[in-house]
């Protein structure tokens, strides 16, 4: 065999080894949920609206929260047809989380009262207001840390304590690609999903002793209604710089975060984009086995490599739009 021979081969085994953790980690067995009361909020549309649905195919009780009355009885219609036991309860109920402590705890007393002990939290509620620091208002950026951070928090709160004392539960918290890497245009976004990673992984130390797991949802751009919403206020570098990356659907991102969770996973993420930057920036992550491990370990020297291509191509993004709107200023 001669050296270019032994090289392919040497390539070759280790692809082939680094393939071979990757599908024992994603073997990871599954939580069973049938005949357990998951509560989804968000869960009206998008990304919310397709967990609760895989929920309710797993055969779980649903309760989805949101705001909107109309769009929460349209939701609860197709989960109704997604049944698969006749005595599967499908609920939802208004309940505006970002507006205080008092009003969630006493929306989800009722959320008990009628359907039964939480098992599972999936936390979806979220919206995104785009710009730059010095062009986002002071009530957009309090906006997104109220609907993002606190609306997270405030149910969350709730619900840990009834989990540590049954010594199981799930809690999912959806934040964001933008949760691990600052971007043009994200600022007081990114700034809210931020705070998402640092709850969630605050939580699972808290919690890991008490049978209670975390996942961090880190979902890229997902063709919803928020994200159209979202383009409406989003810089031409924001636009160009978050393409890059695709647009996932959100029956596959709801239904890859619902089984993430429950296979314990830490991090739920879609993609390769999104898989490159969860494990560039895992850093203090909570230990999810040694196989994981072990592939971080081999993988973090060489994706801070690619990380710096990524970055580097950003900034030209940034300058050349620059340059253009120079060019616009002058004619």
């Amino acid at each position: 065999m001669d050296h270019q021979t032994e090289i392919i081969v040497t390539v070759l085994g280790i692809a082939f080894v680094h393939c071979l953790i990757f599908y024992l980690v994603s073997r990871k067995s599954r939580t069973n949920i049938r005949g357990k009361h998951v509560v989804v909020t968000g869960g009206s549309s998008g990304i919310g609206l397709w967990a609760a649905i895989e929920c309710v195919r797993l055969g779980a009780d649903v309760t989805i929260v949101a705001r909107n009355v109309q769009q929460l009885e349209k939701a609860k219609q197709q989960l109704l047809e997604r049944k698969v036991r006749d005595e599967q309860k499908i609920e939802y109920i208004s309940i505006d989380l970002a507006k205080d402590y008092s009003t969630v705890v006493a929306g989800f007393e009722s959320i008990e009262n009628r359907s039964g002990p939480i098992f599972m939290l999936v936390n979806c509620a979220g919206m995104a207001v785009c710009g730059t620091i010095e062009n986002t208002s002071i009530e957009d950026a309090k906006l997104m840390m109220d609907v993002n951070y606190f609306a997270t928090l405030f149910p969350t709160r709730f619900i840990l304590p009834k989990m540590k004392s049954a010594k199981e539960g799930i809690i999912v918290i959806t934040a964001s690609q933008a949760a691990l890497v600052g971007l043009y245009g994200y600022g007081a976004y990114g700034a809210s999903k931020f705070a998402l990673r640092g709850l969630a992984e605050t939580i699972a130390m808290e919690t890991k002793h008490c049978g209670v797991s975390v996942t961090l949802a880190l979902p890229a751009d997902t063709d919803t209604p928020g994200l159209a919403r979202e383009n409406e206020s989003k810089p031409i570098e924001t636009k160009i710089i978050s393409g890059s990356g695709g647009l996932a659907k959100p029956q596959d991102v709801g239904r890859k975060i619902v089984h993430d969770a429950l296979k314990g996973s830490f991090f739920s993420v879609s993609g390769l984009e999104s898989w490159i930057l969860s494990t560039l920036c895992v850093g203090m992550a909570p230990w999810k086995g040694p196989i994981l491990c072990v592939l971080q370990f081999y993988l973090l020297g060489p994706l801070r490599l690619v990380g710096l291509l990524i970055q580097w191509n950003f900034h030209r993004i940034i300058r050349n739009c620059a340059k253009e709107k120079e060019k616009a200023e002058i004619q």
